[in-house]
C-alpha cells in the first residue's frame, strides 16, 4: 500500500510515517515509479508504534525492542547491553508510575460518575412529583 493509504489507515500522518521509516521502525520498498510500497504487516506495526510512543518510549529504544514484540526471541543478543536494559527498566518504571496514577484518576472518576447518577436519579424523582397530576 502507498504511503497515504498507510496514514489514512493508521491515523498518523506522512510525515510521521516517513519518520519511522527513516528510524527503521517500518520498512518499505521502492515501485518503478519511486513511491513507497508497504506491506499490509505496516499497519498493525504502526498503531503498535504510536502506542509504545504514547507510553513514552523514545523511537531509538522502539527500534531495538520492536523484534522482541513478536515473540522473536531467537533475535535477543547473547549479552544484553547494560545501557539498553537499564533504560528498558526505567521505562518500565515509568510505565508503572503512570499506569497507577491514570487507575486512580478512572476510579475518582467512576465515584464522581455513581455520586451524579444517584443525584440526578433523585432529581428526577423530585421533579415527578412536584409536578400536578
Amino acid at each position: 500500500m502507498r504511503i497515504g493509504e498507510l496514514s489514512r489507515l493508521t491515523g498518523v500522518s506522512v510525515r510521521a510515517l516517513r519518520y519511522y521509516e527513516e528510524e527503521g521502525l517500518i520498512r518499505s520498498v521502492r515501485s518503478a515509479n519511486g513511491y513507497r510500497d508497504f506491506p499490509d504487516s505496516a499497519v498493525e506495526a504502526v498503531q503498535r508504534i504510536r502506542d509504545l510512543i504514547e507510553c513514552g518510549l523514545p523511537t531509538r529504544i522502539i527500534r531495538d525492542i520492536l523484534p522482541y514484540l513478536e515473540g522473536a526471541t531467537d533475535l535477543m543478543p547473547r549479552v544484553p547491553c547494560a545501557w539498553m536494559l537499564n533504560e528498558v527498566a526505567r521505562h518500565r518504571e515509568q510505565l508503572d508510575r503512570r499506569i497507577r496514577c491514570l487507575t486512580r484518576n478512572r476510579d475518582a472518576l467512576d465515584a464522581y460518575l455513581r455520586a451524579a447518577r444517584i443525584a440526578a436519579g433523585h432529581a428526577a424523582d423530585e421533579a415527578g412529583q412536584s409536578q400536578p397530576a
